[in-house]
């Protein structure tokens, strides 16, 4: 069977049903030329900065192998040994409010302790959570502290023109901030579906958002962590959609219509 040959601009409608915030003229270009972070002035304070951070790092990682058995265990509490990583984090980010990739990994440690149902009040503790039953004041706190860190994040390393340049190292961190942040909303709004109620400290957006509305930014921010390096989450962006999904399925079907039962095989290729 001959296929249509498909203009660049059918090409491009096509990019845009998978991907809904595809823009084929956005790119995002990185120069290694640039400053690791645009916030931090000095080469040297910036390396000082994420030493010590690595070493953090490298603790949660180390309690990681140690939870999963790949290590000895030091009987230590894994939840109090990730406090005091938080903590640790906590100091440097006091000293370095607009180091963006701190708050990054401090949200991350906060998932890990709390889960991301964190914004649900009677949400059953998931898996990767290490706390199962936290009291609604300790959780709401945490909650507050990841979105805002994840906030905050986005805010200082997002460029102010469209076509302006990352370092790589703000380009993953932005990546990483944008994909945390889905997760949360990804969560938060599969379990609204199963009846659970939503439990976020008033002065936030997300304290009056609807289901349709958390599966809505779930979807940008996966787009935006695939835009800025995150493969995983730009294939996430339209399967989280719905309304991207219905519109994608409508134009599949008038093109169906339009060259013919063979179209869908030639998508697919």
């Amino acid at each position: 069977m001959a296929y249509p040959l498909l203009s660049t601009r059918d090409i491009h409608v096509l990019e845009k049903i998978k991907d809904p915030e595809s823009d084929p003229s956005a790119g995002v270009s990185i120069d290694r030329t640039l400053p690791a972070d645009p916030h931090v002035e000095h080469q040297s304070t910036y390396l000082q900065i994420a030493q010590q951070e690595k070493e953090l790092v490298f603790s949660m990682q180390s309690l990681e192998l140690r939870i999963a058995g790949l290590r000895p265990s030091t009987g230590a509490d894994a939840i109090e040994e990730y406090r005091g990583c938080i903590k640790n984090l906590d100091d440097l980010i006091e000293r370095y409010p607009d180091y963006a990739s701190a708050r990054n990994n401090r949200a991350q440690a906060l998932r890990r302790l709390y889960g991301d149902a964190m914004l649900l009040a009677d949400a059953s503790p998931l898996p990767q959570a290490l706390i199962k039953y936290a009291e609604d004041v300790e959780r709401v706190q945490a909650a507050r502290t990841v979105l805002s860190d994840l906030d905050r994040s986005v805010a200082l390393l997002s460029p102010d023109r469209p076509k302006a340049s990352l370092s790589p190292q703000a380009a993953k961190t932005l990546s990483m901030a944008h994909t945390q942040r889905a997760a949360i909303y990804h969560m938060t709004s599969k379990l609204l579906a199963s009846g659970r109620s939503i439990s976020v400290d008033r002065s936030r957006r997300e304290a009056g958002w609807t289901k349709l509305e958390f599966e809505e930014a779930a979807s940008r921010d996966f787009a935006m962590g695939g835009r800025y390096g995150n493969e995983i989450a730009k294939g996430l962006a339209v399967s989280t959609n719905p309304t991207a999904k219905l519109c994608g399925q409508i134009v599949r079907e008038a093109m169906k219509k339009e060259y013919g039962p063979g179209f869908g095989a030639c998508a697919a290729e």
